[in-house]
């Protein structure tokens, strides 16, 4: 049985996997680490409180693997704790640059582990951004609008961040819109990543939704994920946890890989 802990443990995120992860009879939870609620029991698994020290907790609880759902000014020294440790490492934070990545990459494979990182876990938003990439080979002009809950710290989100990334490596560059167009509002035509726009709304009520618009002559296609709640996110974290100890050390960006 693997052994998992959980970083960001008190969060609404951290909360949610824990519930979703004890349920299933091939994983224990073992440990829980956050910042705040330190003492506090966890209440999905029997007698497991929250520990406010990551490197004592991992050594106390000896996981096999480690899950980060904390924030994006805490994930990389948290995720290179980890790998000293000789632990695989699950993040499913956002907010790390290419050369956070880099460095990841570079660390994993020092300490002959696995460091995987989702911007999403949701099974439909990796479909989705495997779509929107298929078709900016045909619709080159492409919007991207993700919505958020108003508690989201980062902009744009990851999910938004790599599917620009996987559409431009399809994609013809081009510039949209009116060379000369006036934004009235700065910001009001959003940020720009390769010559598409991206648009990033926050607001109580929502969890995580993005709609990728694509534009042709005569015609729009919408591709659009929701997520919900965050049991959405369960499916795909629990195949990441049961297929890192056959993936090759290094940092493994994309729940795409496994699938």
């Amino acid at each position: 049985m693997m052994k998992i802990a959980f970083l960001g443990a008190e969060g609404k995120m951290g909360r949610s996997m824990i519930e979703g992860v004890a349920a299933v009879d091939d994983i224990e939870v073992v440990g829980a680490m956050d910042v705040c609620g330190i003492g506090k029991e966890i209440a999905a698994v029997d007698g497991l409180k929250i520990d406010g020290d990551l490197d004592e907790m991992i050594m106390k609880k000896q996981p096999d693997i480690v899950v980060d759902f904390t924030s994006p000014s805490a994930v990389k020294e948290n995720v290179m704790s980890v790998l000293a440790l000789k632990k695989h490492v699950i993040v499913g934070t956002t907010g790390l640059g290419a050369e956070d990545l880099k460095k990841i990459d570079e660390a994993a494979r020092e300490a002959g582990r696995v460091a995987f990182i989702a911007p999403n876990f949701a099974l439909g938003a990796v479909l989705m951004m495997d779509f929107a990439a298929r078709a900016a080979r045909y619709f080159p002009n492409v919007e991207v609008i993700e919505l958020h809950h108003d508690q989201k710290k980062d902009a744009p989100s990851g999910t938004a961040v790599k599917t620009l990334e996987m559409m431009a490596a399809n994609r013809e560059k081009i510039y949209q819109g009116q060379a000369d167009e006036i934004e009235k509002i700065p910001g009001s035509r959003g940020g720009e990543y390769e010559g598409m726009r991206v648009h990033s709304v926050r607001l109580p009520g929502y969890v995580a939704h993005q709609e990728v618009i694509f534009g042709g002559k005569g015609q729009t296609l919408t591709i659009r994920h929701d997520s919900m709640s965050r049991e959405s996110f369960v499916a795909g974290l629990l195949l990441a946890i049961r297929a890192i100890s056959d993936l090759t050390p290094g940092l493994v960006y994309g729940l795409e890989n496994i699938l």
